[in-house]
Parts: structure tokens; sequence; C-alpha cells
């Protein structure tokens, strides 16, 4: 039975991620969820008591990964800007369908208090990247680099993802360079 509500979960937050990707937030219903997994409403709110614990639950992996990817890089010291770059690629285009899902609905995220989270993600990295007393022209520099990098993570559909990378993070190393 346990093995059953674990299945049922991931279904769930799987066909519920593919839909707010899709249409955002606001405009997936619950209904809709159940109806395409073929269970009750019922069923879903056994699962997740509301829609916000369901984009929630469907986020926390990005939300987990992308500090960890940050503790590790401050942790080990890191300094070379190609290999931050590397790591936070690789984390956005693991999760990218849930990045997806959060830039089709900002607004969704902003009631779930996410983009504090968020932000700090960019102040970590602009620290790591350029150093804790940036100027004005690196930070849009970082701004630029690391926003390009996102949508090419995102972006980047069924290409091949090692080309996409390499590409991605050369451009994004030439933007901090510039």
């Amino acid at each position: 039975m346990a093995r059953r509500q674990i299945d049922t979960r991931a279904e769930i937050r799987a066909v519920a991620l593919q839909l707010f990707a899709e249409q955002g937030f606001e405009k997936t219903s619950l209904r809709e969820i159940a109806e395409r997994l073929g269970i009750t409403k019922a069923a879903l709110y056994y699962h997740f008591p509301s829609k916000s614990d369901l984009l929630s639950d469907v986020v926390a992996p990005l939300l987990t990964d992308v500090p960890a990817m940050l503790d590790a890089a401050e942790r080990a010291g890191e300094s070379d800007p190609r290999r931050i770059l590397e790591g936070y690629f690789d984390v956005i285009a693991r999760h990218r369908v849930v990045f997806m899902a959060m830039l089709s609905d900002i607004g969704a995220l902003a009631r779930l208090d996410v983009l504090p989270a968020v932000f700090g993600w960019r102040d970590r990295l602009q620290t790591l990247l350029v150093g804790p007393d940036a100027s004005a022209a690196d930070a849009a520099r970082v701004t630029v680099a690391v926003g390009g990098l996102q949508d090419a993570a995102v972006m980047m559909g069924g290409g091949p993802a090692a080309e996409v990378r390499a590409a991605a993070v050369d451009a994004a190393y030439r933007a901090l360079r510039t």
C-alpha cells in the first residue's frame, strides 16, 4: 500500500509539473490534474491538501539542489567561474521543466514566498563569480551571464545537451569577462 501511495504522489507531481509548465499554475485546476491521471479530486486531495502544497512539492527539488550546488562551491572555495557556471547549468538543466513552470507563473511563486530564495541564489552566484564587492558593471555582467545560462538550460529542448552546455557556459563566461 505504501508503495502505491508513493507512486501516486509521483504521478500527481509529474502531471502537475507538466501542466504547470504548459499553462501556468493559475490556469491549471486540480480537477484537470485528477482527470489527466484518471483519479478523483478526493484522491488527489488525499496526497496534496491544496494546489499550493502541490506546487511547493513540485518546486522543492530545485529549491534544494541549487543551494546544495552553491554550498558545495562555497565549501570548496571554488574560484573558477567556468566550473561554477557548469554546475549551475547542470542543476537548471536537470530541473528544466520545474524552472519552466516557475517562469510561467511568477505570481504563484511570489505567493509561496519562493522568490527571495531565487534572488538569494543570484546574490550567492554573484559573490562566487565576481567577489563580494562587485561593481555595478560586474553585477550587470553576472545578470546577463546567469540569465542567459538559465535560458539556455531551460530552452535546450531536445538538442544535444553537451553541445548546448558547452556553448552556454562559454557564452556566460565571456559575458563575465567582457
